[in-house]
Order: C-alpha cells, then structure tokens, then sequence
C-alpha cells in the first residue's frame, strides 16, 4: 500500500483568462478546453496536471495523489475512516472528469479535499508546450510539488506521515514550523508551513532544462509585479528555482 506520486491540483479561480496566459506562455503547460467555465493544462503525457475552474470556494480545490494499486483505495480507505477522518467513495462521472481509473476522497484536519487516484489516463497526442520548452521532469516523480498553509502542523503531521504514509524528508521549527514530506524520489512532493493560516502557499514544477527556467524567468521580469522571489538555490533539495505570483495570489515555483 503506497502514495506514489501527486499527480494533479485544482484551484478555483474566476481568471480563467489570466490563468491561460500564466499557464501557457510562462509556465510552458499546454491548455485543454474543458468547459466555458473550466479548463486543464497538461505537462506532459498524461491527460491533465492542472485544473482550474471558476466554481467559488477556497482558491484550492484538491489535491490528487496516485496509489499503487487499485486495492490501495479500499486499505486507505479503512485506514482513513479508522483515523476518524471524512471519506467518501468517488464516482464514475468523477473519475471520467479527472481521467483515471478509479479514485477516493478524503479531507485532512484543515479541511483540504484530497483525492486518492489510481490508473490515471495518457493522451493519444504528444504534449505541446504553450512555450518551446525541453520538458517537465514528471514520470514516476509525479506533477512537482505542493506546500500548504496550515494552522497547526502539529494536527496534521499525524494525519499526512502516520495515516498516508508521506515520509518526512526534513524540517524546521523556527521561525515557524515548516515540514517536507516524500513519497518518492522526489524531495518533497508535499510541505506544510505552519503559518496559522490555510489555503496554497505554492505549487512547485520542475523543467528538465536549466535554461527553460531561466527563459520562463525572463519572461517574468517584463511583468511588474509578477516575480515573488528571485532566482536562487535552496540548500535542502539543490534546486535553483524562482517564485512567481499565479492569478490566484499563491505562488508557484519554477525549478
């Protein structure tokens, strides 16, 4: 029974505009229609990584992690409802939507809906990048990685390492709590910054190349106010990487 991967995020946004643009010709995923008042973004040969929906609620949606086999749905699913937590099968029409096989959703301690996936579907056609770029490290590492603002780490530390069985990579206590959390190669496909606040703080995408980082980061510059953080090199995981605000406000981290 293992988490493999996270293999996709949705986020609530009414800038569906603004998001295709970011996406796109920043960021470098490629734009799926899926309805007037929703749209995808793949990375790479799966059918969808990103969602985004103009739907009201918190600006994060869900959270999908992948599951190594099917029977994994139904032991996290007795694991959770154990735990106490709030578990609800998922159904076809759900599944269709998110393009896998089968899948599960739960909540953690905060309230953030998490859906547990298996079988997730590839795309007959070949990704097209919104801007010329030599790819996304993803594959067996998953989308990248997702940090969270949480009120307490210490409620949902249990929850994530004890119960999904998410592996603590490092951490720090000071000047807030701030944990990394593995479920593969990957560093840390998931982190928790004990801010006492809720919601994303940033999604992170990793490029194969070095230089599509330092282009989607020139691009960046000719926007004012778009950069968060400059370029630089974090001393946990070695990569180099720069922040940019998303047309929802978080973050999201090019490495």
């Amino acid at each position: 029974m293992a988490v493999t991967a996270l293999g996709y995020v949705g986020v609530h946004s009414d800038r569906l505009d603004d998001w295709a643009d970011f996406a796109c010709r920043l960021i470098g995923m490629q734009k799926i229609d899926r309805s007037a008042k929703a749209m995808a973004f793949r990375m790479d040969d799966r059918m969808q990584r990103l969602l985004v929906s103009g739907e009201p609620g918190d600006t994060l949606a869900f959270m999908g992690f992948e599951v190594a086999a099917r029977s994994d749905l139904q032991d996290y699913g007795a694991r959770l409802d154990r735990a106490g937590a709030k578990v609800e099968p998922g159904s076809r029409a759900l599944a269709d939507r998110r393009f896998v096989e089968d899948l599960m959703v739960c909540w953690d301690p905060d309230g953030n809906r998490i859906e547990l996936f298996y079988g997730p579907m590839l795309s007959a056609d070949p990704f097209v990048p919104g801007r010329p770029i030599g790819g996304f490290k993803t594959g067996p590492l998953g989308m990248g990685h997702a940090v969270l603002h949480v009120r307490d780490v210490d409620v949902l530390l249990p929850f994530y390492r004890d119960v999904l069985d998410f592996r603590v990579s490092d951490y720090g206590l000071s000047p807030y709590p701030l944990y990394f959390m593995h479920v593969n190669g990957r560093h840390h496909s998931f982190a928790m910054v004990g801010s006492g606040q809720s919601g994303l703080h940033h999604l992170m995408v990793e490029f194969e190349n070095l230089d599509d980082v330092g282009q989607g980061y020139d691009l960046a510059q000719l926007e004012e106010g778009r950069i968060a953080y400059t370029l630089g090199r974090h001393l946990n995981d070695y990569v180099t990487s720069y922040y940019a605000y998303s047309p929802s406000g978080f973050f999201v981290e090019s490495g």
